[in-house]
């Protein structure tokens, strides 16, 4: 996110625009990345060549991740251009869930969208905040295409350190204790 923690709103939706899913670059990406007959070969789908034809789950996630990061970017820059710094993100732990409960197939337009529905301060990474996404993607008939739930990292914008911290890391500095404290931390 590219908020600080402190500023991030449980709730609020991030629209992060729409995607057409077109023939050839659902086969394209199967071709390279999941190579399964339904997503490379309508005829091997069945029916006719739209109906036969899905798109692999893998292409649908990497859209709406591909959408959620050029959003979270846009994000940045329009901080940046009202004159405030932006948060700083940190890695993802990881997906907790993931779901596609309906096909997307050629011609479909999906719009997704990111709500952050939770945050708390990070256990193991002292000025972190953790951060649980949902990200959505929806078909033109308001059908769901894809679901996740995701895990990031934000900055805490105050942090300081305990002073037992700074200690603590100023010791595994030097040169005789650090390897010490590397061995028995």
């Amino acid at each position: 996110m590219t908020r600080w923690y402190e500023d991030i709103v449980i709730d609020e939706a991030f629209d992060l625009g729409t995607h057409t899913f077109e023939a050839d670059d659902i086969i394209s990406f199967a071709s390279l990345y999941d190579p399964q007959p339904v997503h490379t070969d309508p005829r091997a789908a069945g029916a006719s060549y739209l109906r036969g034809l899905v798109a692999s789950g893998w292409y649908v996630a990497s859209v709406g991740h591909r959408k959620m990061v050029d959003t979270l970017f846009a994000e940045e820059e329009r901080l940046r251009a009202l004159g405030q710094e932006p948060g700083v993100s940190g890695p993802s732990p990881g997906v907790n869930s993931m779901d596609f409960p309906t096909p997307v197939r050629p011609g479909d337009v999906v719009s997704f969208q990111l709500v952050v529905t939770g945050k708390r301060p990070s256990n193991s990474l002292p000025g972190w905040g953790l951060l649980f996404n949902r990200l959505t993607g929806t078909n033109q008939r308001g059908e769901p295409v894809y679901s996740a739930e995701l895990v990031g990292f934000s900055k805490l914008r105050d942090y300081r350190m305990p002073w037992w911290q700074q200690v603590l890391q100023a010791l595994t500095r030097l040169p005789l204790i650090g390897p010490l404290l590397a061995r028995h931390g």
